[in-house]
């Protein structure tokens, strides 16, 4: 008898619903790095909301991603002016992105809203998070619907961006080199309410067999 075979599995197909309280596909992909995102309407307006399905997807040339379910503010601003800025989220910020996340209408200023100060950028005509102690200034590259496995479309759309600038906390580099922990990013993980930081104590290294 193999390991999973002694083991007590649940199995469930999403689409006839998980048998559980509460769904844990956002628990089991997680910690995920949290996509806080600045834009800037066509007409002006400032958008500051964060997103929990984000994520890098290349290396060369830096390619960021995120999903809005839905067609939200962020993403048609991202689409009409082209440009967005992506701000890290540390620890002493999380109650202040916890504020950008509340449902107001598009002529609200989140920025204001969570006490804020939005920084001209150098790059995009798109402001960042001054406090923010890391910044990554973007240019629309795709929108992307998503679609099922038998083709049709959901009400999720990606919007891709290309990195062109980059803004680090100079406390953040050691010797040259980014401290993961040192920033102290705020992680979504599952459920309503839970969030993860990183700890250095929980750090080890390992390398690829081809790097040995």
């Amino acid at each position: 008898m193999t390991e999973s075979q002694k083991r007590n599995i649940h199995f469930y197909e999403p689409e006839s619903g998980t048998g559980l309280p509460h769904s844990p596909f956002n628990a089991i992909i997680a910690p995920r790095p949290i996509g806080w995102i600045s834009s800037r309407s066509a007409d002006g307006v400032l958008n500051l909301a964060p997103y929990s399905f984000f994520n890098a997807f290349s290396y060369v040339p830096p390619i960021i991603g995120v999903a809005s379910n839905g067609f939200k503010d962020t993403l048609a601003n991202a689409e009409a002016t082209g440009e967005f800025c992506w701000n890290l989220v540390s620890r002493e910020l999380a109650s202040a992105m916890n504020a950008t996340s509340e449902t107001v209408p598009p002529e609200v200023d989140e920025f204001a809203l969570a006490g804020l100060t939005p920084a001209s950028s150098r790059i995009v005509d798109v402001p960042h998070v001054a406090e923010s102690r890391v910044v990554f200034e973007c240019r629309t590259t795709q929108v992307v619907p998503l679609q099922t496995a038998e083709g049709n479309l959901t009400e999720t759309l990606m919007v891709f961006g290309e990195v062109v600038g980059v803004h680090i906390d100079s406390a953040l580099l050691v010797d040259g080199i980014y401290q993961t922990a040192l920033a102290d990013p705020v992680l979504r993980a599952g459920g309503p309410v839970n969030y993860f930081t990183i700890d250095e104590d929980n750090r080890f290294e390992m390398r690829r067999p081809d790097d040995a």
